[in-house]
């Protein structure tokens, strides 16, 4: 059955338009790219940073409704990308979006997403939107901007009802890097910007991050915090990663079903585990990898958690972060196995959002530390992964003092 939202009453003047695999029908304003995309619908409660998340690999072969109407309200900039180009397929937001009044702007957000390829649909009325997501659980969609209006409703529901979801689907190989890298740019701040760091010269600790689709800003956190990291393919072998002589081994947020990545990524963990006693940290989907290497299982959520303002309590600590989350998948904590301890939970859901192994240096959470809405709740996680590589370098040395 095919369903009209009875709030998009300007059928005859709108130039975009929204099935999903249900059959309702929202019709809107287009702006940026043109075209016809399909995807999972998520919402995002967060009401700033909307470059970043349409930028953050994590939501490949996704289309994301914003909650919050004020979009596109600060232009776009090239430093506040997290990749290269937007990931997200589309953008649909209530109000069209406005001339742009910040500073930092470089270019409107239609012209951005324009440029891009990326499409955006305004106009729509997002709590109903959202009521759908919540209540079928990630719908599946087609999105269509058609500067003429002529809409195929049959092709376009056919479209979303065909497209395959992300449940089995390794995402992580599209979002990867091709080859390995050197990162050394810190976090941004005032009056410098970002500034570089000459990690080698500087003695920072290395670091492998593997990328399973990450986030610029998590790179320049642990180059903050004192390392000196190569960035390789999800795809890289332990032995490839312990030539590089690494003193930490990081995981990376990326998008996708984790227990499909995990075809590769979880025999890398294991033999990384099983040959050195290295300090471990993954964040997002390396959280999930995480637990899926240690005997955990993932499971899928009704609708996610995407948003900028989620409650996450430390177990061992009794201290509440406001942290970003930004995922479809979970590690479920009914799987831990013995030796693996949870450390955080969701206060909205109870859903599991941190572990780490008895007595090893090893520990992921399923937050974004390196988004920062606490603004720095969060950020002790970095330091806690260098202060592990520090007393592991330090327990080396003593060991080579000894004779040892």
């Amino acid at each position: 059955m095919i369903t009209v939202s009875a709030a998009d009453s300007f059928r005859e003047e709108a130039t975009a338009c929204i099935v999903l695999a249900d059959g309702s029908i929202f019709f809107g304003r287009g702006f940026g790219a043109t075209g016809t995309v399909t995807a999972e619908l998520c919402f995002n409660t967060a009401m700033t940073g909307y470059q970043e998340i349409m930028t953050d690999p994590s939501y490949a072969e996704q289309a994301v409704t914003f909650t919050f109407p004020h979009i596109g309200n600060t232009g776009a900039n090239l430093e506040d990308n997290e990749a290269g180009v937007p990931v997200a397929k589309a953008m649909i937001v209530k109000w069209d979006p406005t001339e742009p009044s910040n500073w930092r702007s470089e270019d409107t957000l239609s012209r951005w997403l324009l440029r891009n390829g990326c499409l955006g649909v305004g106009g729509i009325d997002t709590r109903r939107l959202t009521r759908a997501i919540r209540h079928q659980g990630a719908p599946h969609v087609a999105i269509s901007h058609q500067p003429e209006g002529d809409f195929d409703i049959v092709q376009l529901l056919a479209l979303a009802r065909g497209f395959p979801g992300l449940a089995g689907q390794d995402l992580a190989r599209q979002v990867t890097c091709r080859q390995a890298y050197r990162w050394n740019e810190s976090r941004w701040a005032w009056p410098a910007g970002y500034t570089r760091r000459e990690s080698a010269a500087e003695g920072g600790f290395r670091v492998v991050a593997v990328d399973y689709g990450a986030k610029r800003n998590i790179l320049r956190c642990l180059a903050d915090s004192g390392c000196d990291v190569t960035v390789v393919p999800a795809e890289s072998t332990a032995d490839e990663i312990l030539a590089r002589s690494p003193q930490g081994l990081f995981l990376s947020n990326g998008p996708g079903d984790p227990a499909a990545t995990g075809e590769y990524a979880v025999p890398m963990i294991r033999d990384v585990l099983d040959s050195s006693d290295i300090p471990v940290f993954g964040i997002c989907l390396g959280h999930q990898m995480m637990g899926l290497a240690l005997g955990a299982r993932t499971i899928k959520m009704n609708h996610g958690h995407h948003g900028a303002n989620h409650p996450v309590k430390d177990l061992e600590t009794g201290k509440v972060e406001i942290t970003s989350m930004n995922h479809g998948f979970a590690v479920d904590s009914q799987s831990l196995p013995d030796g693996v301890i949870e450390t955080h939970v969701s206060l909205f859901d109870g859903s599991n959002c941190g572990l780490r192994m008895r007595n090893r240096p090893v520990f992921s959470v399923q937050y974004h530390p390196e988004a920062s809405p606490g603004p720095t709740d969060s950020f002790y996680l970095f330091t806690r992964f260098v202060d592990a590589m520090r007393r592991a370098a330090e327990r080396d040395r003593s060991r080579v003092a000894a004779g040892d």
